[in-house]
């Protein structure tokens, strides 16, 4: 497998990178006979191999979605691992057909680097992890620290801000990946790991003693993560974002992995749209009827994805908090298939 080189690449340059014509990624995808999905490099929950070599987390489970809806087979992908400085280059390129890799949605990504986020998946916040030795219980007590960064990220910038904007100085050890981070961390290199908050509670798990490290209270930046296709094809762009919305719909409606084939059946006019037994939605895609029954046969809804991958069935056990559902307290809404 081919990766993309892109450390020397600066923001601007990313923006002049000549992009491959998406008009047709569709077409291109089914001759293929598999979508190609951007992932991490390793980041628990998220997108990370199992002991068995098979990719599992939250962002992969957005990819086989996306393979459900077109394909109707979850297994029709081909995962390109990818670091932060090589995502946004091997997706404007076309090494990759859509980015599922932990990756935040702001300004200059969705306007000047020629990509489009297609919602966001996991709402997430930047955070810190420091060993309890230290003796220090706020961010705002990391004045002098050394702290460990995952390049390419808004991490970087994020850290700068709020360290000017409290008068602390920091000293920064970058690394290419989040795994490197945690290792230099561990190996004493830095007093602080920071990133985004989901990916700290991972790291925790790679410690030899989870119980002597702690992630401080302060979210310092908000980060809204998704799902990255390349600007010039809504038609693509429509089937991600749409296939995000049937996975919030599905949890909405009580429609789960278990039981689609009994909801099939129901008389509910909104769930008879999702599941393409009324309505035109998957013609309106390009797609089959049942392109969200196969999402949810194969994927199930957003919560059951959740839960498996970071929630409280996982080992990282996170509150889902801010990714409740709109209806729960949430900021997770569904906007309507009709």
């Amino acid at each position: 497998m081919k990766i993309l080189k892109t450390a020397s690449l600066s923001i601007a340059a990313l923006a002049l990178a000549t992009t491959v014509s998406t008009a047709d990624t569709l077409d291109s995808i089914k001759s293929k006979g598999a979508l190609s999905c951007g992932v991490s490099t390793g980041i628990a929950g998220f997108s990370a191999t199992d002991s068995n070599g098979n990719w599992k987390g939250l962002d992969v489970d957005m990819c086989k979605a996306v393979a459900s809806a077109v394909f109707g087979d979850a297994s029709k992908v081909k995962y390109v691992p990818l670091t932060a400085k090589e995502r946004f280059t091997a997706l404007q390129s076309g090494e990759i057909d859509m980015l599922s890799r932990s990756t935040t949605w702001t300004n200059t990504r969705d306007t000047s680097l020629g990509l489009n986020f297609a919602g966001v998946n996991y709402y997430d916040g930047q955070g810190f992890l420091i060993s309890k030795s230290i003796g220090v219980k706020s961010a705002l007590e990391l004045d002098g620290a050394t702290v460990c960064i995952q390049a390419g990220t808004t991490t970087e910038l994020n850290l700068t801000d709020y360290f000017k904007a409290n008068k602390m100085t920091y000293k920064p050890i970058t690394y290419d990946t989040s795994g490197q981070t945690i290792e230099g961390f561990k190996s004493g290199r830095c007093d602080v790991v920071t990133s985004d908050a989901s990916q700290l509670y991972g790291l925790v798990l790679k410690v030899k003693d989870p119980n002597s490290v702690l992630v401080l209270p302060e979210i310092i930046s908000k980060e809204p993560l998704g799902p990255v296709v390349r600007q010039g094809d809504d038609k693509w762009f429509n089937i991600v974002k749409w296939t995000h919305i049937a996975l919030l719909n599905a949890e909405e409606m009580g429609v789960t992995k278990a039981n689609v084939d009994s909801m099939a059946n129901s008389k509910n006019p909104n769930i008879k749209r999702l599941l393409g037994t009324s309505g035109e939605a998957g013609k309106n895609l390009g797609l089959d009827a049942k392109w969200a029954y196969n999402v949810i046969k194969n994927v199930g809804n957003y919560g059951e994805s959740f839960e498996r991958n970071v929630g409280k069935g996982s080992p990282l056990k996170i509150d889902r908090g801010l990714n409740k559902l709109w209806n729960q307290g949430g900021l997770q809404y569904g906007a309507p298939i009709r």
